[in-house]
């Protein structure tokens, strides 16, 4: 039999499975057959995250192993494996219902898994929370009424053993200008800058961020990218789901993409745009037929919108020999423009295709 311990007035569960003493609201203790942890004491815990070894750093201080997690019927989360290193900029992409806010839940500790492991500088998730070593930003749950911004970003700062000063806070996310408001008289846009501010002032390590400018105008995403450069410059690990594909382009060095549980495509911005390998041509030309377009070799595809054309060729070599060939028949052409395909092209392609049976992967295993 496993009990819980208690380190500085905290209930500190075991991991494993076995018979665990859960505390009653009535303070009587009764048994119960869940899974437990081992909760280590909150000094050990941050010096184990300050102290992560360089190798470790280089290899990976987030892993995910085998992450699964279902809801009835419906397997959100179907075998996920990651590892990210120290200082990278991690999107996670994906159509709704791929399972990114789930394995986000079970990487922050919100959610268990039915199988796999979650480990953060070394440690179970909730430990790396509790030391202040993460912060998150999610999509639900909302402030603590009647305080001010000021107050709540303070007594956040208060649960965690180093956090950052104040004022540097408010700045960095552009709260100052709202610190002294309560958070009922909020804005959706400032309420994100807030959840913003609360993720960051324990100064995590690791700051993992689902839908972070949701609720913001194109101006307010511009500056919470800039704050979040101004973060990942003092060498910050951050993981964020987003919908705004230019925004993974533009600021991650890794993309995950999801697709019905699994990860279907992980590599830098230009690795994952490169597997679709379209290129499409755009030109000005007056007078011309659709069916002369598609008739020049390597054109896939071809429209018109007045004067301007566009061709889909399928790869590099035939948008070149596409391109000359346009030129030779259409000298006066102008207004040129050649493009490889885009996030968003690459991202409909990976998340639709079914190459993988995934009921048949899952039973192979």
């Amino acid at each position: 039999m496993v009990i819980e311990i208690f380190v500085a007035k905290r209930t500190v569960p075991l991991t494993g499975k076995g018979t665990q003493l859960v505390e009653m609201g009535s303070g009587d203790p009764h048994y119960s057959d869940q899974p437990f942890e081992v909760h280590l004491p909150d000094d050990v815990v941050r010096d184990r995250v300050e102290n992560v070894d360089s190798d470790e750093k280089t290899n990976g201080v987030i892993r995910l192993t085998d992450l699964r997690k279902s809801y009835g019927e419906v397997r959100a989360v179907r075998g996920v494996d990651v590892t990210i290193a120290s200082g990278q900029t991690v999107a996670f992409l994906g159509p709704n219902g791929a399972g990114k806010t789930t394995t986000i839940d079970m990487m922050l500790g919100l959610v268990r898994p039915d199988s796999g492991n979650v480990s953060l500088f070394g440690l179970p998730p909730s430990d790396a929370v509790r030391a202040g070593a993460v912060g998150g930003m999610l999509q639900t749950g909302s402030l603590i009424e009647y305080l001010s911004v000021r107050e709540l970003i303070k007594m956040v700062g208060s649960l965690y053993p180093h956090p950052l000063d104040l004022e540097e806070v408010l700045d960095l996310t552009g709260t100052g200008d709202i610190a002294d408001r309560k958070t009922t008289k909020l804005s959706g846009g400032q309420t994100q800058r807030v959840r913003f501010a609360i993720a960051l002032i324990a100064d995590p390590d690791l700051l993992v961020l689902d839908e972070p400018t949701v609720a913001l105008d194109v101006e307010g995403r511009r500056d919470f990218w800039n704050a979040m450069q101004a973060v990942t410059a003092r060498g910050k690990t951050v993981i964020f789901a987003t919908h705004y594909l230019e925004e993974a382009d533009a600021y991650a060095d890794r993309i995950i993409l999801m697709a019905r549980g699994q990860i279907v495509a992980d590599g830098p911005p230009s690795e994952i745009k490169a597997k679709v390998g379209g290129r499409t041509i755009r030109a000005s030309i007056p007078s011309v037929h659709r069916e002369t377009l598609e008739s020049i070799p390597g054109v896939v595809s071809a429209s018109q919108h007045g004067e301007e054309i566009v061709l889909v060729c399928s790869d590099t070599a035939s948008s070149d020999g596409a391109l000359r060939d346009l030129l030779h028949r259409f000298p006066e052409a102008r207004n040129i423009d050649v493009r490889g395909a885009g996030l968003e092209e690459a991202f409909l392609k990976l998340t639709s295709e079914d190459d993988v049976d995934s009921d048949a992967m899952d039973e192979s295993r």
